[in-house]
């Protein structure tokens, strides 16, 4: 028998309104219990998210369930009187694609979208489990049609007999993607399946995939989920053991912009938006100049001669060959080296001087406390704090350059047994927020110039996609971010990046607490259990195809089955995610309390070593 043919033992109904895309269905009368029996196996009927088809000539017309319930329910709703007759079972589908099954070579023509839209009266069948399956292959088929492969398989189609589900990341990383779901729904399992699967994947024949993918990692939980095929780099190392020890990043505080360094030395202070803001400005751009070789260093010591050129004696002069021109140029936002010691110098015996007679001389105790003080006290406890050693140690000529700092992000880097390590994690677990938003912020902001400067071909060559665990912490929909330096770069990415082949992959438990406008630049959706409703609400108005009724199935999903919509997929579905051995997921799982609870106590011997590590 030929597939997608009219099967009568497989009808469950006819349509009795059609308003757009949705259609109602009533069900058979025949219909005493909510499955039908066809060659051996069962189908269950109305379930929440299946697939049904309409039969228009030798088209195909397939729409999603979204709700089923009785005709009295909805006469109730309206406040009409309920006849005694109104028992029948009303079934909404939304419809979503059209298809031709040619039988001469046994394929599906499937389109996306509904050009023919079904009549009342027209009978509403249950699809077989092979027609089910063929939709999914055709439908993928449409998406790999080029000299390559985008598609990478990382999940099943549930109700499809394990139909492999294969995700375009073409598309799922060119208009970026959202991986949301509550906490102990298998998030970070799957977002670790896709990173595994792409791994995996052969575009072409014999020739391997080598992602450029890098991770910003809050908990410290990924490293071991990747081993050799990833390199870890740890800020901040509190420890010291074998779990948690990366290699050493390098990202110079002169990475940052002028305004994410203010925000690292000012921070939050009743004068941060006056004479503050200036004074750290000022002394990054002179910094940088003197860097460039266009001025000549700060002063050392008070004592030296006042200028009388009529300028400022703090203002920028250029050196011999050097024109005013080139200082007006100067932009001091570039990722160019400073020296912090030449920064302190600027403030401490220029910004904080006053001319008296012809010579420079420190202001008074009063005006010194007032204006400067904080900011070379901040500057200070900085340059001590352990925990951001990686990203305060000064610039000198024998420091890491611009493109070997680029490298350790998209660079080939193999291990020591020669393995491409292709997958790049940034732990940031045990930072500050004040220094985890800067940092962030740098890296986001690194990769976006990066990109900008590139060459089309160049960018054809190094597609890359920044992971951001825990988005809510850099975008929230409402208040500040925790990460409130890295909000301007991460929505910059969101609205631009795809122009300069920069993807995004934004991973939250709370969607509901993800800045709107940064959650709607999504086209990809894999959305796992949600049991909060605001969560739910707020992932129903974003949803693509229309098919935000698909919300209702969310807080009943198994562990690891998600909803996977959008441009990434070849078409809505509920999918499971595939299976990964121990070592290949992430450290993310719950504490065992009954099991702990268990064993002996922690001996006093045991909390002072716990206790020296908390005390350094």
């Amino acid at each position: 028998m030929n597939r997608f043919d009219l099967i009568s033992d497989l009808k469950i109904g006819h349509i009795v309104e059609v308003s757009g895309t949705t259609i109602r269905v009533e069900l058979s009368g025949d219909v005493t219990e909510l499955t039908r029996t066809y060659e051996g196996r069962v189908y269950p009927i109305g379930q929440i998210g299946s697939i049904v088809k309409v039969h228009f000539g030798r088209r195909l017309v397939f729409g999603f369930v979204t709700l089923l319930r009785m005709r009295s329910e909805e006469l109730l709703e309206i406040a009409k009187p309920i006849p005694p007759d109104a028992d029948q079972r009303l079934m909404e589908v939304e419809l979503f694609a059209e298809g031709v099954w040619n039988a001469a070579d046994q394929k599906l023509r499937f389109v996306r979208g509904v050009t023919t839209y079904p009549l009342p009266r027209q009978s509403v069948h249950l699809l077989t489990r092979e027609e089910t399956v063929q939709i999914y292959s055709a439908a993928e088929g449409q998406q790999n049609e080029g000299e390559y492969s985008p598609l990478v398989p990382f999940a099943y189609y549930v109700g499809a007999d394990n139909a492999i589900c294969r995700a375009n990341v073409d598309k799922m990383f060119g208009m970026h993607c959202a991986v949301l779901g509550s906490t102990g729904s298998g998030k970070s399992g799957a977002v670790a399946a896709l990173l595994h699967s792409m791994l995996d994947h052969r575009p072409e024949l014999n020739k391997a995939c080598h992602p450029r993918i890098l991770v910003i990692d809050p908990h410290g939980e990924y490293g071991q989920a990747f081993k050799e095929r990833a390199i870890v780099y740890r800020a901040y190392d509190p420890l010291g053991n074998e779990e948690t020890t990366g290699a050493p990043i390098c990202l110079p505080y002169w990475l940052m912009s002028a305004d994410e360094f203010r925000t690292l030395v000012i921070g939050k202070t009743e004068q941060e938006a006056t004479s503050q803001n200036n004074i750290v400005y000022k002394a990054i751009t002179y910094a940088r100049m003197v860097t460039a070789k266009l001025v000549d260093p700060s002063p050392t010591a008070f004592g030296g001669v006042a200028p009388a050129d009529g300028l400022d004696h703090d203002a920028p002069r250029p050196k011999e060959g050097v024109t005013h021109e080139q200082l007006i140029e100067f932009d001091h936002d570039k990722p160019r080296p400073f020296s912090l010691e030449e920064f302190y110098n600027h403030i401490f015996y220029l910004q904080a001087a006053r001319v008296q007679g012809t010579q420079l001389q420190n202001v008074t105790a009063s005006d010194f406390a007032t204006k400067f003080k904080s900011i070379l006290d901040k500057l200070s406890v900085l340059r001590r704090d352990p925990r951001i050693r990686f990203m305060m140690r000064d610039w000198n000529d024998q420091s890491p350059s611009l493109e070997h700092i680029i490298a350790q992000l998209v660079g080939q880097i193999q291990s020591d047994g020669g393995v491409d390590q292709d997958i790049r994690i940034l732990d940031i677990s045990g930072l500050p927020n004040e220094v985890a938003g800067p940092l962030a912020a740098m890296l986001a902001r690194l990769l976006f110039q990066y990109k900008v400067y590139q060459t089309t071909d160049e960018r054809k060559r190094d597609p890359v996609v920044l992971v951001c665990e825990e988005a809510h912490r850099y975008v929230p929909d409402r208040g500040e971010a925790e990460y409130a330096a890295a909000q301007t770069a991460i929505r910059r990415i969101a609205r631009e990046g795809r122009k300069y082949g920069i993807g995004l992959m934004l991973v939250s438990q709370r969607p509901a607490d993800v800045e709107s406008t940064v959650i709607s630049q999504c086209g990809t959706w894999l959305v796992l259990r949600l049991t909060n409703a605001a969560d739910q609400q707020h992932v129903s108005r974003f949803l693509p195809d229309g098919l935000s009724g698909m919300t209702k199935a969310l807080p009943n999903l198994a562990q690891q089955e998600a909803i996977f919509v959008g441009e990434g997929a070849s078409m809505p579905a509920r999918v499971r995610i595939r299976d990964l051995t121990d070592d290949q997921l992430p450290k993310s799982e719950t504490a065992k309390f009954a099991k702990g609870w268990t064993l002996d106590r922690l001996t006093e011997a045991e909390i002072a070593k716990i206790a020296k590590r908390m005390a350094g």
